[in-house]
């Protein structure tokens, strides 16, 4: 495992103020398939969620272990153990001050990476991973992170036999990478199954070189299912119990039918090792980008374009959007005004609950099934507005995701209307240097300048600096128009808050909030 990678987690965990310590890229891989393209097999033993416990044959000891044994046994073959080289070139930007980091001979990180300016001479790096075999003719699924940066790969088998590694192509937003060896001879490959028919409870193997020891095997079971929220919107993982270490990332996680089920990626952990918190791309997902990535060197990803709402998101927000079991996703913004979503007649504040004949609960779901649709695929949608459920269709196109910068200028005079109202907050108009940052015009929405602790906008989850842009669906251009509105609430109704917000990134989004009205 890349200590880089180990840093650069630690950061965004800290930025995010997650209560997790570290999420640790631990070296796994995923072998898999017959032929070029990925098929995946259902295991057709699985029992529903709803079956009779004092029906389910529970196996003995002894039965249990033998499974194990067989398992692993037909599995390994086909697990390979990565070496990656890498060449860190010296960073020329701006003189190093101080005594060199070399003379420390504990000071790890600074002498690896040179602190900010990088080493002062170029370095050569070795990282292990794992890896499973896709194809008999050489094709390798393992981890993004685990080839990200190498400049040598060499694959070792578990007959010991070694090759050098081309990578063939690399997804770094679900964290997976296909690389090929040349053996001139078919190879052993391990067989992918439907990672959907996982539920809680299912036994599970972890394969893979943790700390360089190759061919190691542990076993646990499925902790959940679905986790998202970790790295990227388009990974939703299975978690494990089973021991996952620095070496096992790209390594599979295989079901008790002997079919590779995940990929194992990452680890939470508080201390850089095995915590009993392991986390498994889903052998769906990685068949799907393996596929792309064989045939075009790239991963196409669909998108219908909405912006969807992901923080503070609660049951009473949707509720009083109209879902009745407070579930769905928001729609915080529909663009861009001729994509797919507009010219199908969705609007903002309407609620997905179905796409393409899969429920979507929450946005991870939405994100995860969109990104994986064909473009050009006609799909039905359903959704809420108003509490009235109602279907349209679209055509899924290529996600094209642009970054704009805007010049700043001269900020003009402050508004200066302001005023505490019924809703314990406290707002101005917008200028026009705020409005440049948030992308609006001046008369679209009030400034947030104060919360009162425990009043109406602070149970909605309103923040200063936030900008209310609608009240139950009025539009806001001036504080006039919040005391207006709000004066005329009932008392035990719902409120609904269309605000924009600006995150620790500088990106501005649009959220839904909601409070009842005391």
């Amino acid at each position: 495992m890349s200590y880089f990678n180990l840093e650069r987690i630690v950061e965004t965990m800290k930025r995010r103020k997650l209560l997790f310590s570290s999420l640790v890229l631990a070296t796994l891989a995923i072998g898999v398939v017959i032929g070029t393209v990925i098929n995946r097999s259902v295991n057709a033993d699985k029992t529903g969620s709803g079956a009779n416990v004092a029906a389910i044959a529970i196996p003995s000891p002894t039965q249990l272990s033998s499974e194990f044994t067989k398992i692993a046994k037909a599995v390994e073959p086909a697990v390979v153990n990565i070496n990656t080289e890498s060449i860190i070139k010296p960073d020329r930007r701006s003189p190093r001050r101080g005594p060199s980091p070399e003379d420390d001979p504990f000071d790890f990180f600074e002498r690896f990476f040179g602190g900010p300016q990088g080493p002062r001479h170029p370095m050569k790096t070795r990282a292990l991973g794992s890896g499973f075999i896709v194809d008999k003719a050489g094709y390798i699924l393992t981890n993004f992170h685990v080839v990200e940066k190498a400049d040598k790969i060499n694959v070792s088998l578990a007959n010991g036999d070694e090759y050098p590694a081309k990578v063939i192509g690399k997804d770094e937003a679900t964290d997976l990478a296909v690389i090929k060896i040349d053996a001139k001879k078919d190879l052993p490959t391990a067989a992918l199954g439907n990672s959907d028919a996982m539920n809680q409870g299912d036994w599970v193997l972890a394969i893979g070189s943790p700390f360089g020891l190759e061919q190691t095997v542990t076993a646990g079971i499925i902790s959940a299912t679905g986790r998202s929220g970790l790295q990227s919107q388009f990974q939703r993982f299975l978690q494990t119990d089973a021991a996952i270490n620095q070496g096992n990332s790209g390594g599979p996680l295989v079901n008790m039918a002997g079919q590779v089920i995940g990929v194992n990626t990452a680890i939470l952990t508080p201390s850089g090792g095995n915590a009993g918190v392991g986390f498994a791309l889903p052998s769906n997902t990685a068949a799907n980008i393996y596929n792309q990535l064989v045939k075009t060197g790239k991963v196409t990803r669909g998108a219908i374009g909405i912006q969807m709402q992901v923080a503070d998101v609660t049951t009473k927000t949707l509720k009083a959007l109209g879902s009745p079991d407070g579930k769905g996703v928001i729609v915080s913004a529909v663009t861009p005004e001729d994509g797919p979503a507009a010219k199908a007649g969705l609007k903002q504040g309407d609620i997905i609950v179905e796409i393409d004949g899969k429920r979507t609960e929450d946005p991870s779901v939405l994100s995860s099934v969109v990104a994986e649709l064909p473009v050009g695929k006609k799909v039905t949608v359903k959704y809420l507005r108003g509490g009235k459920e109602m279907t349209t269709s679209l055509t899924i196109e290529d996600r094209n995701v642009m970054f704009s910068e805007k010049e700043g200028e001269a900020e003009s005079q402050d508004s200066t209307e302001s005023g505490r109202t019924r809703l314990g907050v406290s707002v101005q108009s917008l200028t026009p240097q705020m409005a440049r940052e948030m992308d609006l015009d001046t008369n679209e929405g009030v400034l947030v300048t104060d919360v009162v602790p425990g009043g109406v906008a602070d149970e909605a989850g309103i923040q200063r600096r936030d900008v209310i842009m609608e009240v139950n669906q009025n539009a806001i251009r001036s504080p006039e128009d919040l005391r207006s509105i709000t004066n005329k609430l009932q008392s035990g109704t719902y409120v609904v808050f269309l605000i924009k917000r600006i995150d620790q990134f500088g990106r501005a989004s649009n959220l839904y909030l909601a409070a009842t009205i005391p």
